[in-house]
């Protein structure tokens, strides 16, 4: 069977250039299109497709709106939604999107979504929702909150338990997990205030570091220490955050 496929977006030429890929997908029937979020309910309801892409960023209704007013209907579509702003993906993906699609979408990835979608369609879509909305009304400081990295083109959805650190140079703040390094999308600043109760601590002007991963503290001065991670990378914490630092060892 076909996946039956709306389009969502209020950029005509957007709606082309999804409609042109997706013609280029094996079995995915294009069922209509649509402008606006009040639209995009309306073709729901009664196109009932298997999948919406939806752009988040629209008029009067937002994607994020339209995938808060899919619950409890009786065809819940699966959402992956199509973006230019990824700083809107978590949320998306927290509201109950399975993917997300960056603008310019590549056909690459786009082929990668829909296939994902095919094997979520039926009882575990619905599921699926259901499942993510256990989580949004769970205790917001409970929740696993994910960072997205970049590592050329590809972005990452990275849960904090496996980040090591952010660390800043210059304009540019890399994402340390394990090995790896990616490029975050978000300055220090605004990844401190995301992560303000979690297990990550300001120990430097240009570092954050996960104290779940500090496996050693060595006192250089009375106000200095050099902070090894179980990766082994080593931060030298400044005199400003050595109240902080003196915290992890209570």
């Amino acid at each position: 069977m076909p996946l039956t496929t709306l389009i969502v977006d209020d950029e005509p030429i957007a709606r082309r250039i999804l409609r042109e890929e997706l013609e280029g997908i094996r079995d995915v029937q294009i069922v209509g299109e649509a402008d606006s979020g009040a639209v995009a309910l309306q073709c729901i309801a009664q196109q009932r497709p298997d999948l919406v892409l939806l752009d988040l960023q629209m008029p009067v209704m937002t994607g994020l709106e339209v995938i808060s007013h899919l619950r409890g209907i009786e065809h819940t579509p699966i959402v992956v939604v199509v973006t230019a702003y990824d700083e809107y993906v978590l949320k998306a993906l927290d509201a109950g999107a399975i993917d997300y699609l960056l603008k310019p979408v590549r056909q690459e990835r786009l082929a990668q979504a829909i296939e994902r979608a095919r094997r979520m369609t039926g009882r575990e879509a619905i599921e699926h929702i259901a499942r993510l909305q256990e989580i949004m009304d769970s205790n917001d400081a409970a929740r696993t909150k994910r960072v997205v990295g970049k590592i050329g083109e590809e972005y990452f959805l990275l849960n904090t338990h496996e980040i090591y650190a952010f660390q800043a140079e210059g304009d540019l703040v890399w994402i340390i997990a394990g090995q790896r390094k990616y490029m975050a999308t978000q300055t220090l600043r605004a990844l401190e205030e995301r992560l303000r109760n979690s297990s990550f601590r300001r120990i430097h002007r240009n570092a954050l570091v996960n104290v779940e991963h500090v496996r050693k503290m060595s006192a250089l001065t009375s106000q200095r220490w050099l902070i090894t991670l179980s990766n082994g990378q080593e931060f030298i914490a400044s005199k400003r955050q050595a109240h902080s630092v003196r915290q992890l060892l209570s």
